[in-house]
């Protein structure tokens, strides 16, 4: 029996098998069946008349390209569904450019710079080529904090999906969380500051037409840096008019839009909006920069400003129905204080988040560890007396909590001087962090190389003592982090609930200016002497020895502590406050010794003279606490060199912790007796000619709240 391969003639079994699997509706199309009858209906599945070839090459095959393409098209359609139910029509994202058209590279952007110092000329007319040192938390993480690749499973819609899953982000910016902005931008001025924000608003008027808020604080204080900035406009503007004239991109494509309007705001006590409607105009921008009232009360409500500017111009990032942002927004802060209403930092930041706006500050640096500082404040009102005056502003700190403890005493008995955190205050600071914007710490007395006098500072300015380099600090940012997220991480750490309970103590202020000089006239005068030299060193003791105490657990977690920042923090507030401990009760002890009698080497002596010594001759528990707060200070000195806990630690070490007693001579005279009867008529009041010939001073008036 022969037996045909495909159609299986030879075994009518497995013929009916294959028939009974194949079979299909009458209905089939007739050119896929062999020769009929138009008058004979013709079975479809006709083994005797069915080509083999045909079955095959026409009937499955067919039916399988039409199932094939008929379900890939069903899968596309349930794998877009998601995507195109899932877009957040009230999201934006700052950084996200769009990517429907190509934009070519144009040369004359990369020639802007932008400089620490005051500046003739900005951008491409700079004469500084220097770059400028940036904090940046990517730039020195140890952990970088830069997203892998995306890891695609093969799928059957193929590319196709690829392309969809990159194309441009519409999720809110918070739910971003590696874009993240700079702090510890310092500058001398805010001409400098003004200078890289227009380098800042040219690259955003390459993606999209830009609009920029300009919020100026309105307390007096700020009087010099409004002129600066609105002096500035000019070059500003000039600068953006060259891109204009270039034919950018951007202009290209928003030709019916204006490509960058201004809208001014202030605030004090209150925020007051300047411009009903964003203007174009740089005359206009000038005009309400110089007429912004002066605001007396002393308040600055910063973030309730940038959330009623938030919630002003949100419009200009996305309008209702349109998938894409309409403009770029951009808000300018200019102050120079730390603002009274931060319990609104949070919202201020998710507001700024998800409309996809950043925000500048032209602001001043934090004191290190202070809340405060005194400002040089000259009346701007040539009328008046223009002698300097000092008033206390709110600046600081630079830290959620404070991190330094405070023990104002240092080795050459000296006040602690009032010197620069490095970065500006924390609220402020974090809300640029947080928003990808830029903190600028302006002051235009910056010196890194050496100690700024007083009489050096500027009006308007504070007065700091001492500066940093910024690249050097850039390693010691401190944690820009939510409030429960940082209580959390200071107690997961002994050493960092250490410093942040010992750092909120009252301050130990330390033997600012102990007596160290005592004639014997006699015995008993001398013990009684001694005794009142005891007392402030006794009232002292204990505030140093609970803080030492509080301080004492977080030396077993030194070796773990990973932060640059907590462990110079940490060694030098132990170091500082052992000590002053040390210095403090081997003072007293010292004192007591002399009480209990000490001859004179030199029978002609009669003066006790206690000088600072590296000795510690009163007792070994405090000749080993000096030694490790010598060592504490001295390591602080060489690994954290050119920072605030250096130069603290430095000071700190310029006197030996101990005492020692040295004898010297002092001549005893009796006092010079007066003459009663002696009047003196120099008190007398001068005489009317000389009276009308002094000079008149010009009225003063009191310093207004700053």
């Amino acid at each position: 029996m022969t037996v045909d391969p495909m159609t299986n003639s030879g075994n009518p079994g497995l013929e009916n098998t294959i028939v009974a699997e194949t079979r299909v509706p009458e209905q089939a199309d007739s050119s896929l069946v062999g020769p009929q009858s138009a008058d004979e209906p013709v079975d479809a599945w006709d083994d005797d008349e069915l080509e083999p070839s045909s079955l095959f090459a026409s009937d499955e095959s067919t039916a399988f390209l039409g199932s094939l393409l008929f379900h890939l098209i069903l899968l596309l359609s349930l794998a877009l569904v998601p995507l195109a139910i899932s877009s957040d029509e009230d999201a934006v994202v700052l950084l996200s450019p769009p990517q429907e058209d190509f934009v070519e590279p144009v040369d004359w952007i990369d020639e802007v710079t932008y400089s620490d110092f005051l500046q003739d000329e900005i951008g491409i007319n700079s004469d500084s080529d220097l770059a400028m040192a940036e904090a940046s938390a990517e730039m020195f993480a140890e952990l970088p904090e830069i997203p892998n690749p995306i890891d695609l499973e093969p799928t059957e819609s193929g590319q196709i999906m690829v392309e969809k899953l990159f194309t441009p982000a519409v999720a809110p910016l918070d739910k971003m969380t590696n874009q993240k902005g700079h702090v510890g931008h310092g500058t001398e001025g805010a001409k400098g500051a003004v200078d890289r924000i227009t380098f800042e608003i040219l690259h955003a008027l390459e993606e999209r037409p830009t609009l920029v808020v300009w919020m100026f604080d309105q307390s007096g204080s700020l009087h010099r840096q409004r002129d600066e900035i609105r002096n500035r406009f000019d070059r500003i503007y000039t600068e953006l008019g060259i891109a204009k004239r270039s034919e950018v991109d951007a202009f290209r494509r928003n030709s019916n839009d204006i490509p960058l309007l201004t809208s001014v705001i202030g605030f004090g006590s209150k925020v007051t909006l300047f411009t009903e409607e964003p203007v174009e105009d740089l005359d206009d921008i000038k005009s309400i920069v110089q007429d912004i009232p002066v605001d007396s009360s002393g308040q600055e409500r910063v973030f309730t400003a940038i959330l009623s500017a938030t919630e002003k111009y949100k419009s200009y990032r996305r309008p209702r129905g349109q998938l894409g942002p309409q403009r770029n927004v951009l808000f300018v802060v200019v102050t120079d204080e730390r603002g009274d209403d931060a319990g609104m930092l949070e919202t201020s930041i998710r507001s700024c988040r998800k409309w996809g706006i950043p925000v500048y500050v032209i602001g001043v640096p934090a004191p290190f560890g202070r809340e405060t500082t005194l400002v040089k404040y000259v009346d701007p009102d040539p009328n008046f007396d223009q002698t300097p005056q000092w008033a206390q502003v709110d600046q600081g700190p630079e830290t959620y909590y404070p991190e330094r403890v405070q023990v104002g005493f240092t080795g050459d008995f000296k006040e602690e001087p009032v010197i620069d955190s490095g970065f500006g205050p924390y609220a402020l600071t974090r809300l640029c962090y947080e928003t990808n914007g830029i903190y600028f710490t302006v002051h235009p007395n910056r010196n890194v190389n050496r100690r700024v006098r007083s009489f050096e500072i500027e009006s308007f300015a504070s007065d700091m003592k001492y500066f940093f380099d910024p690249a050097a600090m850039s390693r010691y940012r401190p944690d820009y982090l939510a409030a429960d997220d940082y209580v959390n991480k200071v107690k997961s750490s002994p050493l960092r609930q250490a410093l942040v309970s010992a750092a909120q103590m009252r301050p130990a202020t330390g033997l600012s200016r102990p007596r160290t000089r005592f004639v014997m006239q006699s015995a008993s005068g001398l013990a009684e002497e001694l005794t009142t030299a005891q007392q402030q060193a006794a009232r002292l003791e204990p505030m140093l020895v609970q803080i030492a105490a509080i301080l004492e657990p977080g030396m077993k977690a030194r070796e773990t502590e990973t932060s640059l920042r907590w462990q110079a923090g940490f060694d030098l507030a132990m170091g500082r406050v052992l000590a002053q401990k040390v210095r403090t009760e081997t003072y007293n002890a010292m004192l007591a010794k002399a009480k209990r009698g000490m001859p004179f080497e030199k029978p002609e002596n009669n003066t006790w003279v206690l000088e600072p010594s590296d000795e510690i001759s009163v007792g070994s528990k405090w000749e080993r606490e000096a030694a490790l707060a010598k060592t504490l200070l001295e390591g602080v000195v060489q690994k954290h060199e050119g920072t605030p806990w250096a130069l603290l630690a430095n000071q700190e070490l310029v006197v030996p912790i101990g005492w020692k007693w040295q004898e010297e001579f002092t001549k005893i005279e009796p006092p010079e007796r007066r003459n009663p009867g002696n009047n003196n008529d120099n008190n007398n009041a001068p005489p009317q000619d000389d009276q009308r010939r002094m000079i008149q001073r010009a009225p003063s008036r009191p310093v207004p709240k700053l």
